[in-house]
């Protein structure tokens, strides 16, 4: 069921679209977080470290592959809200072509990587071979995590957020089931949970695959539009590469801090790993309102809708901050709480360690929910550069606060490198935003390019 959102009330559609995505996005962290949840309490600190120390690592390569597969999404988005059906039946006929090719590149790339990325993240010797065991299996899954996000991309741009939702949901708790099964029961340890996760991912892909075949006669494709097209395939990558390095260059930052903090032993490394695998969770609703903006964005462009697009950035602001307030409070009182599911009450040191860096966050979630919208609305807009050039800044304040800092004061300044590199974006975005929304006004004005793509960076 598609989506228009270029007529109503632009907060109900935001909000619309959101509250299904929302719930879809609580129960991938759920799903993501079931490996680590299961593994601290089930086999135990040294395993539980082991996951988190490579998780900037698994983040860095699965992390660009979904954000590519999110930036493919962008021109169909831009063309259902043309009602240019022919065109967007030719983008997703080539989006499958290009995605094979990405999936079999990052596999064997990944794969083959492995063991010299762990030396680079200066894993500790007494977790790295159960590190290696569990990010070899999930970099050899990188197919099935590209077939599920490639087609939640599309019907997501569609403005369907809810059938994707319904396939995640039975993987969450398949997930969680082959978790228990291969962990407990055949003591697969931490390579039974990367494994739960890929074959959990490649049911909900191939589910979702049926549904979408059956269900959506728009996304059929027919002889004329299943043709190979370079035109297509450049304005793809011109989309999607961006969000990719977007991603990309973010983890690299988280990489090389969690290099940093791998070097402060295996306490630390549980505790970073608890509080961040928390504050994700805390901060989730605001960051689905940042996805929806791309959704939105795109379409009312699509549709020469430039007002729309002004009143839905600063409903989707005003809505993010709201739940930064109700999130600033989840944290300072239930994270401890929270903590206890990852890891045994007796582990008191570590679970102050986790609290200490969710404090530390939780005072800076007014700006991470402004970097979600204003990035974006940017990609939204067809402005994939410059909102990758805030995941930039990023890097370098996560390197300056690593490298610089937590090297020398230690834990605390781990605590804080995150909200310093959010502030570091925002300082970027802002002006970009200001910038790039009188470019498109104006652009929008007499006649948009009938270019593909309706907005680009020239």
């Amino acid at each position: 069921m598609t989506k228009d959102m270029t007529t109503g009330s632009p907060l109900k559609n935001i909000i619309r679209f959101c509250l299904p995505l929302m719930v879809g996005n609580l129960f991938q962290q759920f799903y993501n977080m079931a490996d680590t949840i299961i593994v601290g309490q089930f086999v135990g600190k040294h395993a539980l470290s082991a996951v988190g120390s490579v998780g900037p690592l698994s983040f860095m390569v699965i992390g660009t592959v979904t954000g590519l597969c999110a930036g493919f999404a962008i021109p169909v988005a831009q063309r259902f809200g043309a009602q240019d059906i022919t065109n967007l039946k030719k983008y997703v006929a080539n989006i499958i072509y290009a995605s094979i090719v990405v999936a079999a590149i990052f596999t064997c790339g990944a794969v083959l990587l492995a063991k010299p990325l762990l030396n680079i993240l200066n894993t500790p010797v007494e977790i790295q071979g159960e590190a290696y065991n569990y990010i070899v299996v999930i970099f050899a899954g990188i197919g099935a995590t590209v077939l599920y996000n490639l087609l939640a991309s599309i019907v997501r741009a569609l403005g369907d957020s809810k059938t994707p939702l319904y396939f995640l949901l039975f993987s969450s708790f398949l997930n969680i089931g082959l978790d228990l099964l291969l962990i407990i029961v055949f003591q697969m340890g931490v390579r039974g949970a990367a494994v739960a996760t890929i074959v959990s991912q490649f049911v909900s892909g191939v589910l979702c695959f049926i549904y979408v075949k059956r269900s959506f006669p728009i996304l059929h494709l027919t002889k004329e539009t299943r043709a190979l097209d370079f035109k297509f395939i450049k304005n793809l990558l011109k989309n999607g590469l961006p969000m990719a390095l977007q991603f990309s260059i973010t983890a690299i930052g988280s990489v090389m801090l969690q290099s940093c903090v791998n070097g402060l032993g295996a306490d630390c490394i549980a505790a970073v790993t608890i509080g961040g695998k928390t504050q994700l969770m805390i901060v989730l609703p605001a960051e689905t309102i940042g996805i929806t903006m791309a959704t939105y964005c795109g379409q009312n462009l699509g549709a020469k809708k430039f007002d729309r697009i002004e009143k839905g950035v600063h409903r989707g602001v005003a809505l993010a901050f709201g739940y930064a307030v109700i999130g600033f409070f989840v944290a300072q009182l239930l994270g401890p709480y929270m903590s206890l599911l990852f890891i045994d009450g007796s582990e008191t040191e570590i679970i102050a360690l986790a609290q200490q860096y969710i404090n530390a966050g939780s005072y800076f979630y007014l700006i991470l929910s402004l970097l979600f919208v204003l990035r974006n609305a940017l990609q939204g807009l067809g402005y994939s550069l410059t909102a990758m050039t805030a995941g930039v800044f990023e890097l370098i304040a996560r390197g300056v606060m690593g490298f610089g800092f937590v090297n020398t004061i230690g834990y605390a300044a781990a605590c804080v490198a995150n909200p310093v590199a959010w502030i570091a974006a925002d300082i970027f975005l802002i002006p970009a935003y200001i910038i790039v929304s009188r470019k498109v006004k104006r652009s929008l004005s007499p006649h948009i390019s009938e270019e593909l793509g309706v907005s680009s960076e020239e």
